[in-house]
């Protein structure tokens, strides 16, 4: 009996939520870890070796337009609609991008890209891709990061892209955070280092205008509740004050959920965090709708059988070719206003 009661409890909060949102004119706002998108030409400014014909992993024009169709029908499908505005990590460079938004499955949205080439040394880079009905970009920016104690670290720089939603100003900055390579806690200051870059970009907007609508999104390599992300970042799973941030995808790591697992435990790297004025601004403006926040994981998405059955079905393991997507999920949050 109170299993049932529970169940028509929750089919109730929900059916109100799911109407309480279509009273909103909502645009998504998505983050996507594709992991190793690289073209199949050599570049010798970057350690693309691997990813050649000719490479260890035998990485050729079959496999490369399989990937690209397999992201594709992913990224299509987020949402209610494809996605207003998609940060990506893990690209090689603009021309795989480019790539990307020409297939099939997102030609028709005329997506345009927005991409700086970074220092990291494996050739990888952040880079936006948004839809121009939708939203227009205005001015964009990269930032890079830097170890005073180690000149010679270089990893993906920062981008922070500015744009209009129906002429209501939005931040966006996309990020992929140094790795746990070497474990841990070895590596955790340098993630601490990009959070407190992360938080001057947005202290920078904020400074200028305490009501700016700021969207921080990426593969932080740190969950919700790691020192980077409440000391450094300064965002949190509570409401904001002040210049905190609010943690979207936080309610969700307290419920297990993840965007990758490794040794049977789910980690939720990839997230979506938004300013104040995204949680408690004008209802007749755009602001973030409560509990929208998803981890997009269809079983489409996982792996169907053997020892990592449920993991994200993954493109590669190791030098083994999978044929799959990306090791991450993908994540996703709404934004909207008043119709």
């Amino acid at each position: 009996m109170k299993k049932h009661t529970l169940l028509i409890i929750l089919v109730v909060v929900n059916t109100t939520l799911v109407a309480a949102q279509a009273k909103y004119q909502k645009r998504c706002i998505a983050f996507y870890n594709v992991e190793n998108l690289f073209d199949t030409v050599d570049d010798p400014e970057k350690r693309d070796e691997e990813f050649l014909p000719s490479g260890r992993k035998q990485w050729d024009a079959d496999r490369y337009a399989k990937k690209l169709d397999k992201l594709s029908l992913v990224l299509s499908k987020l949402g209610e609609e494809p996605p207003a505005v998609i940060g990506l990590c893990e690209v090689e460079n603009k021309q795989v991008v480019e790539d990307l938004v020409k297939t099939k499955h997102l030609k028709k949205y005329n997506y345009k890209i927005v991409h700086y080439p970074s220092p990291d040394r494996r050739g990888i880079d952040v880079a936006l891709i948004y839809r121009p009905e939708y939203f227009k970009v205005t001015s964009s920016k990269s930032y890079r990061l830097t170890d005073k104690n180690q000149p010679d670290f270089i990893t993906r720089d920062q981008l922070l892209v500015t744009g209009e939603f129906d002429g209501d100003e939005m931040h966006l900055i996309v990020n992929h955070w140094p790795s746990r390579y070497g474990g841990k806690e070895r590596s955790a200051p340098r993630r601490m280092l990009a959070a407190k870059l992360s938080r001057r970009v947005a202290d920078s907007l904020l400074n200028a205008n305490r009501n700016a609508k700021l969207i921080v999104m990426g593969d932080l390599n740190d969950n919700p509740n790691d020192p980077s992300l409440t000391q450094g970042l300064k965002a949190f799973a509570k409401r904001p004050k002040g210049k905190n941030l609010y943690n979207a995808m936080a309610p969700l790591y307290k419920k297990g959920i993840g965007s990758l697992r490794y040794r049977d435990e789910w980690f939720l790297f990839d997230q979506i965090i938004v300013s104040k004025a995204l949680v408690k601004g004008s209802k007749s403006q755009y602001r973030y709708l409560s509990k929208s926040a998803k981890v997009y994981a269809p079983e489409m998405l996982k792996q169907k059988e053997g020892r990592y059955k449920g993991y994200p079905d993954r493109t590669y393991a190791g030098r083994r070719y999978l044929g799959g997507f990306s090791d991450h999920f993908p994540v996703f949050i709404y934004i909207g206003k008043r119709k």
